[in-house]
């Protein structure tokens, strides 16, 4: 099922402005992101054709079936206890039904788990970020031979040093296993070109181990750094895949500001934590956001990194303190929500 079929099949039943625009946070370059919420046909909710989400390729454009969009609500989605608090003025389309799903019926002392993860979970991709652009890694890839070093003197140098000063190829060198010794190897040479080697090639991810007649004598211990390399191979791989899907808008704006964080992630983390707040004080979920110039002050970059989370950690202690004293229930209360969505979904397919 596409968007394309929920429109022309008249399933939608509440679609929403949401994002920075709902926020009220948007600038002149801010996307229009959609989210809503649709209603299947009967023959597709209690047959096989169950489709609980339908989104663009870019998911700016979602839409939650009835059911999802009631289960999300259940367990104090972020996201979802947004839109069903969306502005008016963000609101493209709502079925009047809808009126009976309030949101007092959903929050809960849970959000305080949600609300403070989500917020927490934007702290670390900040964190994430700035990690990588403090320490890029190189297009091309480090093959095995960095990671492994060889006993020298009275110390270690890093092999290809080591092969630089005797002017040896990794080729012309064979391995051999040492007993009781993890990633420690015998080193020998043998310039006829008996030998398989240090690796068989670039993308090898162990290093080659030859026959050596016993006769022979070792020149060196040599030692493989396998823990290093793994590590280094994920962190490579994780960086090259966030450089070619990461907003080069946003990545620039990281660049400008100086700060070297993603601001962005880290104003919603005070977005975040300042809505917890309310909805453990005064019961609802403000979506617009009443503190603008603060929360755009961050994500311009007029914060250090340090200073947010100082920030950031005392306005934990006081969500934490706000959720203690709330009059909110525990846990939603999950017989009412559920009657609430058969009976909607029942006076819906009613109307057909």
């Amino acid at each position: 099922m596409t968007i394309s079929d929920l429109k022309s099949g008249e399933l939608i039943i509440l679609e929403c402005i949401s994002g920075s625009r709902a926020y009220g946070l948007d600038t002149p370059s801010s996307d229009t992101d959609i989210k809503g919420v649709f209603l299947l046909p009967k023959e597709d909710f209690y047959g096989l054709n169950y489709v609980p989400q339908v989104n663009n390729e870019t998911n700016d454009i979602v839409y939650y079936e009835l059911r999802r969009f009631v289960e999300l609500l259940s367990q104090n989605n972020p996201n979802i206890l947004e839109l069903l608090n969306t502005p008016e003025e963000a609101i493209l389309y709502r079925h009047p039904f809808l009126a009976e799903i309030k949101p007092e019926i959903f929050l809960s002392k849970l959000c305080k788990d949600t609300f403070g993860n989500f917020a927490l979970s934007q702290i670390k991709k900040a964190k994430g970020l700035k990690k990588k652009i403090m320490n890029p890694l190189d297009r091309e890839r480090k093959n095995i031979l960095a990671f492994c070093f060889v006993d020298y003197a009275q110390g270690a140098i890093p092999l290809l040093k080591f092969l630089e000063i005797r002017k040896w190829k990794q080729e012309d060198c064979g391995l051999v296993n040492i007993p009781h010794m993890k990633d420690m190897y015998g080193l020998y040479h043998d310039a006829d070109g008996g030998y398989r080697g240090i690796m068989k090639d670039e993308c090898s991810n162990e290093v080659a181990l030859s026959s050596i007649p016993k006769d022979r004598e070792r020149i060196a211990l040599l030692y493989f750094n396998k823990d290093g390399y793994s590590t280094y191979c994920k962190e490579y791989k994780e960086y090259w895949e966030w450089v070619e899907r990461r907003s080069e808008e946003r990545y620039q704006n990281t660049l400008s500001h100086g700060k070297n964080y993603d601001a962005k992630n880290m104003m919603h983390t005070f977005r975040l934590l300042e809505m917890a707040i309310e909805i453990a004080k005064e019961g609802r979920v403000n979506v617009r956001r009443p503190e603008r110039e603060f929360l755009l002050a961050i994500k311009s970059g007029e914060y250090e990194y340090e200073e947010l989370l100082r920030m950031a950690e005392v306005k934990q202690v006081e969500m934490e303190q706000a959720f203690a004293s709330s009059i909110l229930p525990e846990l939603p209360d999950v017989e009412r929500i559920n009657r609430l969505a058969f009976e909607l979904r029942e006076r819906f397919y009613a109307r057909k």
